[in-house]
């Protein structure tokens, strides 16, 4: 039977060994960010809370749940990486909700379009089809050059790729023929 001391040191080097892995990845993906082409999936940055206030108004952000101090600063430190890393973004596309334009605009990496496709449908539904299918068609569409950002909710990423991600982490994909595999997902955290 292993000792302590044995166990210990095994699972501390299948935690390395994982770190190393997960290091591999994070750099394949930014290659491939660098190279162009790619969709990038972002969850708008941390806003606390679980959907929207009874009295949300799209376009009224004091209706809405808004990011707090320390989402603004991660949608900032995720810009700032984007831009020290010369990830080109080609065009920027955001739910129409307070929450994901301030995440997007925070990044300060190019000119945000609000896009009704990429609003939540936590709240309805029965927009669920109509939106993931719009939002299908513009991933798949895309060719570059630079790369496509899309900031939007949980419900829309997981719909989209079948999981989802924490506030302000993104999943990269890329659109090959009428599929998307996923590339890689980044996890940029505020200093």
């Amino acid at each position: 039977m292993p000792s302590l001391r044995q166990l210990t040191l095994s699972l501390l080097l299948s935690v390395l060994g994982m770190l190393s892995i997960t290091a591999q990845a994070s750099d394949a993906t930014w290659q491939a960010l660098q190279e162009g082409g790619m969709v990038i999936l972002m969850r708008h940055s941390l806003a606390p809370g679980v959907g929207d206030p009874p009295e949300f108004e799209r376009g009224r952000c004091e209706t809405q749940r808004n990011l707090s101090g320390d989402g603004r600063a991660q949608a900032e430190a995720v810009g700032r990486e984007f831009r020290e890393r010369d990830i080109p973004i080609a065009a920027i596309y955001s739910s129409q909700w307070c929450r994901a334009l301030e995440s997007a605009e925070l990044m300060d990496v190019g000119e945000v379009e609000a896009a009704p496709w990429l609003d939540s449908f936590f709240r309805e539904r029965s927009a669920r089809s109509e939106r993931t299918q719009s939002a299908r068609e513009r991933i798949l569409e895309w060719q570059g050059p630079g790369n496509l950002l899309l900031v939007t909710h949980q419900v829309n990423i997981s719909a989209l790729v079948g999981s989802g991600l924490r506030s302000g982490d993104v999943i990269v994909v890329r659109p090959e023929g009428d599929e998307f595999p996923v590339v890689g997902r980044l996890s940029i955290s505020a200093p």
